[in-house]
This record gives structure tokens, sequence and C-alpha cells, in this order.
């Protein structure tokens, strides 16, 4: 069954109605799924592991470790299975022993977090405030991981702090999801944390086919209109700041800046 003509801009008309519509429902699936599993998280095996690691960092390590795993294993694995979406990872290995880097991904879907989480077991995160207000996600936000909206220095030293441990700080300089046209324009946080830091910057880049229906402001009843979602996930070459060290932070961030959404716009790995 072929659908008549797309109502939205730049996208192929529905090839196959009785695929699109089950596509559909397994998305919604996942996302049921998703709610379900952090709440299970956040009642029952987090308070339990909470009584069997102190201190707090010891705590931080293993539940990042255990949200890693539950993603890869079972959230992300599941997806796959039911067909809602593809993966494409070139360098798995190398995801998992990254250690103490500062890892910059483009943003072009809602399930671009969950699905890096599921690659990098010592990932932390720096997260948007307000989900501090989600019922399900704030007590995990503010256990496990650093909110955006602090002062750039209150931000930086926990940042710091945290690379010092050995985690991986995950940011999407972006902010927000990518528009549908493909602008990319990236705010200069992670730049300026690597200069504060001294740590390397590796960009990822998160490509593959439409992600119409968890892009911003996308339909929940939307999808890709004629194949699964295709995730294809590349690690890009690792990016030094001492090379910016003598100049003053404003034009070594904006250049760093730069570097980053170089990677991005030309990824060496497709």
């Amino acid at each position: 069954m072929t659908g008549e003509s797309s109502t939205i801009p730049n996208t192929p008309p529905i090839a196959n109605w009785p695929l699109y519509i089950y596509r559909v429902i397994v998305k919604l699936l996942s996302f049921f799924m998703f709610g379900l599993g952090t709440m299970v998280l956040v009642i029952v095996v987090f308070p339990v592991m909470s009584l069997l690691f102190h201190p707090r960092t010891r705590f931080n390590k293993y539940a990042r470790r255990f949200i890693s795993a539950s993603f890869r294993i079972f959230f992300v694995n599941m997806m796959c299975l039911i067909g809602a979406i593809k993966m494409d990872v070139d360098n798995r290995e190398g995801f998992r022993h990254l250690s103490s880097k500062i890892v910059v991904v483009n943003h072009p879907s809602l399930l671009d977090m969950v699905l890096i989480l599921s690659l990098i077991p010592n990932a932390d995160i720096i997260v948007r405030g307000n989900l501090t207000r989600n019922i399900i996600l704030r007590w995990v936000v503010n256990r496990l991981y650093i909110l955006s909206d602090l002062d750039i220095y209150v931000l930086a030293d926990n940042c710091i702090r945290s690379l010092n441990e050995g985690n991986c700080l995950v940011i999407f300089p972006q902010g927000t999801r990518t528009p549908r046209t493909g602008e990319i324009r990236l705010k200069k946080g992670a730049a300026r944390i690597s200069l504060f830091s001294g740590r390397s910057i590796v960009p990822v880049c998160i490509g593959g086919n439409d992600k119409l229906g968890l892009g911003k402001h996308d339909h929940w009843y939307d999808y890709n209109h004629t194949e699964c979602y295709l995730y294809r996930i590349r690690m890009q070459d690792e990016i030094d700041p001492a090379k910016y060290a003598g100049l003053e932070m404003p034009k070594a961030a904006k250049r760093l800046n730069n570097e980053i959404r170089q990677a991005f716009i030309s990824p060496k790995r497709d």
C-alpha cells in the first residue's frame, strides 16, 4: 500500500502503511519500556545499591555502569530485536575503554543519550536542569549527573572532579536536538571545560537516516516514512586542547569549538 504525498517537508511518501504503523507502535512501546525500566531502577535497584556501595563516589561508579549495561543489554537490544532501530558502531571496544575524556556528540534524535550511555560504561553527563522536574528522572539526574544550569566555574569544577575520577564527560554541545535543516550551532561550554581541565575532546558523530518522529517538535505518531531508524555512530579523532594553550580563553574556546563543529560536519569515518 502506497501513501499519496507527505505533508512533512523534505520527506518521501509513506511506502508501506502496515509496516509504517507497526514501526510507530514499536517506537511507542520502546518509550513505555524505557519509562518502566527507569522506574524499576529508581524504586528497586538504586536503593539496594546505595546500601551496598559506599561512599557516594563508589555508588556513582557502579550505578553508572549498571545504567550503561541495562541500556545496552535490555533496552537497545530490545529496540533492535523488534525492529525499532538498527545500530552500526565502528569501534565498540574503543568506546568501552575511554577514560577521563570529554565526549562531545551531535544530537539528531531523542534516543542519542541512551545510545551513547549504552556504549560508554563510565559516562557522566551534563544534563538540562529542567530534568529535575521529571518525576521519573529527577532522582537519577540529581544523584548521578551534572546539571547544566550552574555557574560556569562551579560547573567546570564539577566536571574536572568527575574527569579526575576517571569518568568520561558526555556533552551535547548543541544544547538541543538538531533541526531538520541539519544546521549545527554549538555552545562553547565543552570547549571551555576542555581548556580549563586540559582533557582531550573525543567527537562522536551520530549519522544514519532521517530520524523523523524523534526530532525536535516532531509528532509522537511520526516515523521515518520508508525505513527503520539507522544509527551510524562513529568516533572521530581526538582533539588536544594544548594546541590552543597560548591563546586567551575567548579566542581559544572559539577555535576549539570550530574544530568540534568541523568534526560533526565532515566526519572522517562514516
